[in-house]
């Protein structure tokens, strides 16, 4: 059996929550030997959000935990006290990458911030992932997915109202955003390891919520800096999100040839050809008379009929498909993209696996999300050399 692409990394994890955990499983999953560094008896965030299994909070069954640290090593401690200090530069000495959440200034407060772990060990690569950076006159606010998502301007993306509608901002479902950022955590890691190769210098990498997710909007961004009614005019634009007869379509449709394409969906009416429609300026200043036509014939089908439809025209049309439209989908079932993890606690459930496909260093489930605590042992007497003593004594103080 070959090894995984990243065998042989090491990586800390002193995160809670989505962005910092989701960096790290990434990582994990792609065979780096992670440690995920929690805070004794409480633990990480998520395991107090849900959905919990049969809808019981229980802080070893969050879904939201369960997903976001598989094939990870827990272990618990408090480096905000002089032991928890000391153990926490041991694990620093041993990883490649250190990946932390904390507000800025945080780790310099408690002795841990780049320049003096870069001391105990010049290789580390060390990534933050902040609200909005570890500079600038923000740089000290705390913020929730909710306020990223809104100070990023993606909550104003023109296609996800209905024309007429109240066009109120909404945030994107779940954590989109915080994936996201998560996301741009690992691709940023893998780069910086890259760089360094084997024994090499590592670096401090400053990840940004807000800005990742403006980064996504740059469309939008660039051209609002260019024409400050441009938005406006985007949500005068034929499609968007339209009701169907079990639910809704997303229709994509501004450019001529993807408009044509529509037409063709919708069989060519009359109404089509009028001078309302000749290019896509007349379109998005008609919109409020010609939207109607094009929900009244969506309106006559269901979300796949119209989906296959449209892709035999080429028309960029796509059903929003809920969870279990998702999860029974024939195309996912091919691809074996959910598989089954047993737990201690939850038992066996279904997981999202990896949306790639390595040829040779397939992605594995290789383990459970963690218990609380649950590698303490093999990893402070196994990896640091503490003997059973020791543990039972920093367990007593709170330390781990």
């Amino acid at each position: 059996m070959n090894q995984a692409a990243l065998a042989g990394v090491k990586v800390m994890e002193y995160c809670q929550m989505v962005c910092g955990p989701y960096c790290a499983k990434l990582l994990a999953d792609l065979g780096a030997e992670v440690i995920k560094v929690e805070k004794p008896v409480t633990g990480d965030q998520a395991r107090s959000r849900g959905p919990f299994l049969y809808d019981i909070p229980h802080p070893e069954r969050s879904g939201l935990f369960l997903y976001l640290n598989t094939n990870k090593y827990g272990v618990t401690l408090d480096p905000a006290s002089s032991a928890g200090k000391v153990i926490f530069l041991e694990l620093v000495k041993w990883a490649d990458v250190l990946v932390e959440d904390t507000t800025p200034g945080t780790m310099e407060r408690l002795g841990l911030g780049y320049s003096s772990l870069k001391e105990v060990n010049p290789s580390l690569i060390m990534t933050s992932i902040t609200p909005f950076g570890q500079t600038g006159p923000y740089r000290g606010y705390k913020a929730h997915h909710l306020n990223i998502y809104h100070a990023s301007g993606q909550a104003s993306f023109p296609f996800t109202q209905k024309h007429g509608e109240d066009t109120t901002p909404v945030k994107g479902g779940g954590y989109v955003g915080d994936y996201d950022a998560g996301l741009s955590g690992a691709v940023v890691t893998l780069a910086a390891l890259y760089k360094r190769g084997p024994g090499g210098t590592g670096q401090h990498i400053d990840v940004s919520r807000q800005e990742t997710l403006i980064s996504l909007d740059r469309v939008d961004i660039s051209a609002s800096t260019n024409d400050p009614d441009a938005t406006a005019r985007r949500r005068g634009m034929l499609g968007g999100l339209m009701p169907c007869k079990d639910g809704y379509v997303m229709v994509i449709a501004p450019q001529q040839h993807q408009w044509e394409a529509l037409v063709e969906l919708l069989g060519n009416p009359e109404w089509a050809h009028s001078e309302k429609c000749k290019d896509e300026w007349t379109r998005s200043e008609n919109a409020a008379e010609l939207q109607p036509l094009i929900e009244e014939w969506m309106l006559r089908y269901d979300k796949e009929e119209i989906y296959h439809r449209g892709q035999s025209f080429g028309c960029p049309v796509s059903p929003i498909n809920s969870a279990a439209d998702v999860y029974n989908s024939p195309q996912v079932k091919h691809r074996e993209f959910f598989t089954e993890v047993e737990h201690p606690e939850a038992g066996k459930l279904s997981y999202p696996a990896s949306p790639y496909r390595l040829s040779e260093t397939p992605w594995r489930a290789n383990r459970a999300a963690p218990l609380l605590g649950e590698h303490n042992d093999s990893v402070y007497r196994g990896y640091l050399g503490r003997s059973e003593e020791e543990l039972a004594e920093l367990k007593e103080r709170g330390v781990i």
